[in-house]
């Protein structure tokens, strides 16, 4: 069976993953969100005049797991079963660090999801706090994980 990209005209087609087995299928990715010390003591603090900051992009980064077919025009429907997200903020720094988590039992990765809840999840932050800040930086957006499917387990080496 061919895994083929492309039809006969040479367009751009969803992979064909009828063939594979559903096996569990992981993924962790990772993005950064530097801002100035202050503004992650005042969202640490609960002092950001839209609200829990955090709170409210760990609800954006999960429905944005479970959107990536609406946002990546050839990723595959999903029945995802788990996504988290999680913040590690470093206050002297002023950097949060997003870490979002997804989980499925089916024919295909859920790279694309874990990396969409990330990243939504970091834009969150910063339109969250773009009144405060404006130089918030967002960065450093990458796989860390994967398991699952033929291809095994991936773990990203940091350098």
């Amino acid at each position: 069976m061919s895994f083929n990209h492309f039809d006969a005209k040479g367009q751009a087609v969803m992979v064909d993953v009828s063939g594979k087995s559903a096996t569990m299928r992981t993924a962790v990715a990772r993005a950064t969100v530097t801002m100035k010390p202050a503004t992650l003591a005042a969202i640490l603090a609960g002092k950001m005049t839209k609200g829990d900051v955090l709170a409210v992009a760990r609800l954006a980064g999960i429905a944005a797991a479970k959107k990536t077919p609406d946002l990546i025009p050839l990723s595959h429907p999903l029945a995802i079963h788990h996504a988290a997200i999680e913040f590690s903020p470093d206050p002297d720094s002023g950097v949060v660090t997003v870490e979002a988590t997804v989980r499925a039992f089916e024919r295909t990765g859920v790279e694309m999801e874990a990396m969409t809840a990330a990243s939504v999840a970091a834009l969150t932050i910063y339109d969250m706090c773009k009144g405060t800040e404006k130089g918030i930086v967002i960065g450093g957006l990458c796989l860390q994980y994967k398991e699952g499917g033929k291809s095994g387990t991936y773990r990203r080496e940091e350098p």
